[in-house]
């Protein structure tokens, strides 16, 4: 079917998705309401992954994909509003440690397994390049680097999406268990959590049980710092393989994507919205404003990532996620495993040094 070009079809086509996942949304905010130990984006998450498997019609499926990309990117930057534009930028650069040694983490654990589970080397770039960045964007945004065939990118989606449901409900008990305080919470969830919207799912329920924004502050400044590095492991990416495949030559070098002048298109890659959520703090920073704007604007904000965790649960094909079998699963879990484990690291011995 094709897609409506202009705004008033793309409207009309986005409604009833926008509208189940409004709906189901309202309902997780009166419940996280009501158990704020749990949260509203958790219960969203939930209601929606249980509505998605008896009741997903196909007109609600493009609202919903809005819903789960565009509306959470739009809550993030109304989420700016709260913070200083110094905070930002201080939280920003003191993480910068932590995400390098989970990085490496990341992509020393894939190099060391995807052999010895016998995974494709393609689905096995993906999934590293999933967990230590920004999960299904990342991939998105890899796989033409490197060729990947569909069926390695959807099976590392798969792979990536089935931790990030778990990591919702798992990070904020587990931080609970090992007596994290809200900034310490706050840096890990960003670190080792995968994808965006997961990540502020779990720390917005970390913040509901605490009665402050701490954690769900520091964890979108460091999972947007850690978005950024999708470029330069891009551009690594495309240069192996241009490399690759100028060692090959011939036919190889032909066929490699990173070998036609080993170009990486930053316009697609290039996570626009951060600069949205920077302007926003700059805003808050620098602009006179009423108290009761900021207040108003995050406040919105946090709906809409109770919408968007709606959205992603009704999307949610329970099946799809194990249909790729246990091996990309198990490379996916070490890697992550690595991930959480390093972060945690690098905090520890921060505090100690």
């Amino acid at each position: 079917m094709k897609q409506p070009t202009n705004a008033y079809g793309r409207a009309v086509a986005y409604l009833p998705g926008l509208a189940m996942a409004v709906a189901i949304a309202a309902a997780a905010w009166w419940a996280g309401g009501r158990l704020p130990i749990i949260g509203a984006a958790v219960f969203a998450l939930v209601l929606g992954v249980a509505a998605g498997q008896f009741f997903r019609p196909a007109r609600a499926a493009a609202g919903l994909a809005f819903a789960g990309k565009k509306v959470l990117q739009y809550a993030i930057v109304l989420l700016g509003f709260e913070m200083e534009i110094s905070r930002v930028l201080i939280v920003g650069s003191k993480s910068l440690a932590v995400l390098l040694c989970t990085t490496i983490a990341a992509f020393g654990t894939m190099a060391a397994l995807w052999r010895l589970l016998r995974v494709p080397e393609d689905q096995a770039i993906l999934i590293g390049v999933g967990t230590c960045i920004c999960g299904g964007s990342a991939i998105a945004a890899t796989a033409p680097v490197i060729g990947a065939k569909e069926r390695d990118i959807a099976q590392a989606i798969s792979t990536i999406f089935l931790f990030n449901i778990i990591a919702v409900f798992l990070f904020p008990a587990a931080g609970r268990l090992l007596g994290m305080s809200d900034e310490g919470f706050g840096l890990w969830a960003g670190t080792a959590i995968n994808d965006t919207s997961s990540v502020v799912a779990a720390a917005s329920a970390w913040s509901d049980a605490a009665g402050n924004q701490t954690a769900l502050a520091l964890a979108t400044i460091v999972k947007l710092t850690r978005t950024l590095l999708i470029i330069p492991v891009t551009l690594v990416l495309a240069a192996a393989r241009t490399a690759r495949a100028r060692r090959k030559g011939g036919d190889a070098a032909a066929d490699a994507p990173a070998a036609a002048g080993g170009k990486v298109d930053f316009a697609r890659i290039f996570p626009w919205f951060v600069l949205a959520f920077l302007a926003a703090a700059l805003a808050r920073s620098f602009i006179p404003l009423s108290p009761a704007l900021p207040r108003a604007l995050v406040a919105c904000g946090k709906f809409l990532i109770v919408v968007a965790m709606a959205a992603i649960g009704a999307r949610t094909n329970l099946r799809e996620l194990i249909s790729g079998g246990w091996r990309p699963i198990l490379l996916g879990l070490c890697c992550w495993f690595a991930v959480a484990a390093v972060s945690l690291g690098v905090q520890r011995l921060s505090s100690l040094l």
